[in-house]
């Protein structure tokens, strides 16, 4: 599959907000990858298809999680996060995408995780600060990420885990796991 394909997949898949926010990450990560010396169509291949299970119906997610084998852990967190793992999977089996930092980038863009490899930051970050987002803390994030990429990407974790704790919600492990490794990195 490549990105032109991809886009004409998930245009017919999501609804009209959801396609539009899809095409903004996409053009954001391919000026981050462009910044960052990461491959252009990776990066968008991955952007357009980070959302592609978004609009499926919550019992529906629920029973891919389960018919894909992926981790039952995912179902004791908020449902928001499950259509990353899910797209990633469904990326693979229907689609054919065998590149893992492709699939890592979709499985991640919600959660992020410990060791993220640069396309999947890109499109972490890039998820974040399209053009669309207006909430608190985006446009320091869309500064950050003028200069380093590792720094925004960890401005984007501290921004998440504080909305959810905000929240009294919970945290899913892997972000913690991003936010430490980040953390101590940028400590020392």
């Amino acid at each position: 599959m490549n990105p032109t394909e991809a886009q004409n997949v998930v245009k017919q898949k999501l609804t009209k907000s959801r396609y539009e926010h899809t095409v903004r990450v996409a053009d954001t990560a391919v000026q981050l990858a462009r910044k960052y010396n990461e491959s252009i169509e990776k990066t968008k291949l991955a952007a357009l298809l980070h959302d592609y299970a978004k609009c499926d119906p919550e019992e529906e997610l629920r029973e891919q999680i389960k018919h894909y084998n992926l981790p039952s852990e995912l179902l004791n967190y908020n449902k928001e996060l499950w259509h990353g793992p899910v797209g990633a999977t469904i990326a693979k089996e229907k689609f054919g995408i065998q590149d893992e930092d492709i699939l890592r980038a979709i499985y991640y863009h919600t959660t992020a995780r410990a060791k993220m490899t640069k396309l999947e930051m890109i499109v972490f970050v890039a998820d974040y600060i399209e053009p669309g987002r207006k909430y608190p803390g985006v446009e320091e994030v869309r500064h950050i990420v003028k200069v380093d990429l590792e720094k925004a990407a960890l401005k984007v974790l501290a921004n998440t885990i504080m909305h959810l704790v905000g929240k009294g919600t919970t945290i899913f492990p892997d972000t913690l796991f991003a936010y430490n490794e980040l953390t101590k990195k940028w400590e020392g």
